[in-house]
């Protein structure tokens, strides 16, 4: 690669690319001998459905975490599902939760008849902002769901406070935070329940699947009966075929536990080494014009799960352009010399299921009996967050899968020469009102 300082003209003006298109970036995750061998064994084992190594995830993780109950769960939104459950939130109840997230984060309470109440992040962090919370707390409130957003903690001495003080439920939903800490304590051990994925794209790997963690023991149960048709007993039990209320068919496979417990006997290690990439990155980003950097601190400590990075907002109007499509032109240049870089999605409340208030059809459950009144999603009042989801870029590969390990210096070096070469010529970059594909 050439140095900075000969970076040239923009490759998607016709210049030379930052990044060689014979470069190499290794994609996530990285499979070994040891998973091969695991799922290997799993695949030749008697028990393909809910089998030993369900069993063994589940207590794999709770040690590893520092939870008392796990629930090995096909998803991360069916654990978030099971922890709505679990807190005793029905129908008509309402749940505060994010601007910024996955969409699971919000439609999880739907799966529950609940209503959920959207609070705008903070600009600076992109997380849920506790000095709004209170606000909108209602008689109707019965929980927080707070979201650790691209694997950074949030604020949750602030929301614990909040929600002892009005006895809220707080779920946490964890399902990019695994590992990653708050005040030394790890995410998942610091609310009611909480939710983990074991997407692909997840620091923890099991292709598919999910993890539902708590310490209370009635939570644990209520939680548990989601997982298997409504009955009491957990899977590996011998079961009754009772159902003792509404459930769904939220167990994992052997197959998929297997590939999950062999990724978890090195998450430590691939955690560090995500970290390490992470904060290689923020370093050689430093001082870059126009660009914000993501959101870590030693309180907050984020662990490496994906670096975004963000057009500053102020510069856009400045030169008086739409922030998107700014951020979809930098995105545009960016791919042109050769960065694996995609947009963040979409403001949760401007979904169409929250704009059109109908979510099973006949406007339920907005129109359900039980629920208040006169909610609405006016996107007006989710300004930061929409800036936030305006203006944020994610490096990733194809198929949106983290790009911080296996990587390591020679890609972050190679990263960090296509953001600054782009960035520091902001001014050329031509506008993309078309698309974020």
């Amino acid at each position: 690669m050439s140095s900075r300082s000969d970076a040239g003209r923009l490759a998607i003006l016709g210049g030379g690319r930052a990044i060689p298109e014979s470069f190499e970036f290794r994609h996530w995750p990285g499979i070994t001998k040891a998973d091969e061998h695991m799922v290997l064994a799993s695949l030749r084992g008697g028990t393909h459905a809910w089998g030993p190594n369900c069993v063994g995830l589940q207590d794999d993780f709770a040690q590893w975490n520092g939870n008392t109950y796990c629930a090995a769960t096909n998803s991360g939104t069916a654990a978030l599902h099971m922890g709505i459950a679990a807190c005793g939130v029905g129908a008509g109840d309402e749940v505060i939760t994010t601007t910024l997230s996955w969409t699971s984060s919000a439609t999880s309470i739907l799966h529950h008849n609940a209503i959920p109440i959207f609070v705008d992040v903070d600009w600076d962090t992109m997380l849920i902002d506790p000095a709004r919370i209170e606000a909108a707390i209602t008689p109707k409130t019965k929980a927080i769901l707070p979201v650790h957003y691209w694997g950074t903690p949030c604020d949750m001495d602030a929301i614990n406070d909040i929600a002892t003080r009005h006895g809220l439920a707080v779920i946490e939903d964890a399902c990019q935070a695994h590992g990653s800490t708050y005040k030394g304590k790890r995410t998942g051990t610091l609310g009611d329940v909480a939710a983990f994925s074991l997407n692909q794209g997840k620091n923890l790997c099991g292709g598919e699947g999910g993890l539902f963690v708590t310490d209370d023991p009635k939570i644990h149960e209520s939680g548990r009966a989601l997982m298997s048709f409504g009955e009491m007993r957990a899977p590996e039990e011998v079961r009754d075929f009772h159902a003792f209320g509404m459930g769904w068919m939220y167990r994992t496979s052997d197959l998929a536990a297997a590939f999950a417990r062999s990724q978890l006997a090195r998450l430590d290690e691939t955690n560090a080494a995500a970290l390490a990439n992470w904060n290689d990155l923020h370093r050689r980003l430093d001082g870059i014009p126009y660009l914000q950097r993501p959101f870590s601190t030693a309180d907050q400590q984020t662990n490496g799960y994906a670096y975004v990075l963000r057009v500053d907002r102020a510069y856009a109007r400045g030169r008086g352009v739409p922030l998107d499509a700014l951020r979809n032109g930098v995105m545009a240049a960016l791919r042109a010399e050769g960065m694996p870089i995609g947009p963040a999605r979409w403001l949760l409340p401007a979904h169409t299921v929250f704009q059109a208030r109908d979510g099973y059809g006949k406007g339920c459950p907005w129109t359900c009996s039980f629920t208040r009144p006169g909610i609405t999603y006016d996107l007006s009042q989710y300004s930061d967050g929409q800036d936030c989801a305006d203006s944020t870029l994610w490096i990733a590969a194809p198929g949106e899968q983290p790009m911080h390990h296996p990587n390591g210096p020679e890609q972050m070096e190679a990263m960090a020469h296509a953001i600054e070469k782009v960035f520091t010529r902001l001014d050329d970059v031509p506008l993309a009102v078309w698309g974020v594909d």
